[in-house]
């Protein structure tokens, strides 16, 4: 989206898209794939030629910014850059759990869709609403595997009292065993031992929580937060190297306002649309925007026939409206499709 948004308001410029795959990933399906649904296939390089930008099949293996180059892995190629746009995304910290599986990139969704069938007992650590997708996915696609749902804290307390109602009569009808309050040890041969010394059966267990950026825009010399994501100013600039923006998960964006920009597809469609069109303003000399958002609602599928769209205010608290059942899982199907025809429409403004 942001590279096609450069090409129509920045008229003239070489615009190129670097991506290791030429597969337009949902990223919020991967629970699906993962529990062996499929997916339309979208090609990277269709959306690019649709939009006029070039696309190159590669890996980034490195950011020369003084010489204002990018690295492409296994190559010995650079691409050389003017404005350099990081939409690389996040993934989760599998390495802290030997041999855990996740749904937070393409590889990962495909090894756990080839586990599950192998499965009897399932883990999936993280509560949040990648986790609590994941686990109904898996629960409802493969109904002879016990699956359980483990948390730091209490599971569903960013919902309100319905909310959480409606989490916990869908965790009964699928089966899910809710295990809150409990922190991981390791791993053992047959589960994971808990930090309380007890020992929770699993033979595959899916790691949902401590996502970061990758490591590219630190090792660069980017600064960058805990997390790995860039740092940037109110239009989405890398507070060390202006040419640089961040849009998505790469970015530790902050609206003008003080609102911070959480991991999501909510969050990262409008941003990277603000932030190339600042970059147009700033091109064109007229004065650039800042960038502003503001939550309206958190939007989960409960597997393929129910769901839970929580209603939030403008700074992600929770309201006392939630909408469940199949009016949710049609809202949040809605959503996900809206991500993706917004690739085609790159130019028509999403709301706020």
């Amino acid at each position: 989206m942001a590279a096609a948004v450069l090409a129509r308001k920045w008229v003239g410029a070489e615009v190129t898209v670097l991506n290791p795959v030429d597969r337009f990933v949902e990223r919020v399906r991967m629970h699906q794939l993962a529990s062996g649904q499929e997916l339309r296939r979208v090609s990277v390089s269709g959306l690019a030629s649709a939009a006029g930008i070039e696309f190159v099949l590669g890996s980034a293996a490195g950011i020369d910014l003084e010489h204002r180059t990018v690295q492409v892995a296994g190559t010995g190629g650079v691409l050389p850059y003017d404005v350099l746009v990081l939409a690389v995304g996040s993934s989760t910290e599998l390495g802290r759990v030997a041999g855990a599986y996740g749904v937070s990139t393409l590889p990962q969704a495909l090894a756990l869709r080839d586990r599950l069938p192998r499965s009897r007992r399932v883990a999936v650590v993280g509560a949040g609403l990648t986790g609590i997708e994941t686990a109904t996915e898996i629960a409802e696609s493969w109904p002879d595997v016990a699956v359980s749902i483990l948390d730091t804290g209490e599971i569903g307390a960013a919902f309100a009292a319905r909310g959480r109602a409606h989490l916990d009569a869908v965790f009964t009808r699928l089966g899910i065993e809710p295990r809150p309050n409990v922190r991981v040890a390791r791993p053992v041969p047959d589960g994971l031992e808990l930090t309380d010394r007890t020992v929770l059966p699993a033979d595959t267990v899916v790691w949902t929580t401590g996502f970061r950026a990758p490591s590219l825009a630190g090792d660069a010399g980017l600064e960058v937060d805990e997390r790995g994501r860039v740092l940037t100013d109110h239009y989405l600039r890398s507070v060390s190297h202006p040419e640089v923006i961040a849009v998505g998960d790469a970015a530790a964006g902050v609206c003008a306002d003080g609102t911070e920009l959480r991991m999501a597809c909510a969050t990262g469609v409008p941003a990277a649309q603000q932030a190339i069109r600042a970059l147009a303003d700033r091109v064109a000399g007229k004065p650039m925007r800042p960038l502003r958002f503001r939550y309206f609602n958190q939007c989960l599928s409960l597997g393929r026939r129910d769901g839970l769209i929580q209603f939030v205010d403008e700074r992600d608290r929770p309201r006392s409206f939630v909408l469940t059942g199949r009016a949710a899982r049609g809202y949040k199907e809605a959503i996900v499709r809206s991500a993706l025809w917004f690739q085609h429409h790159p130019t028509l403004p999403t709301t706020f």
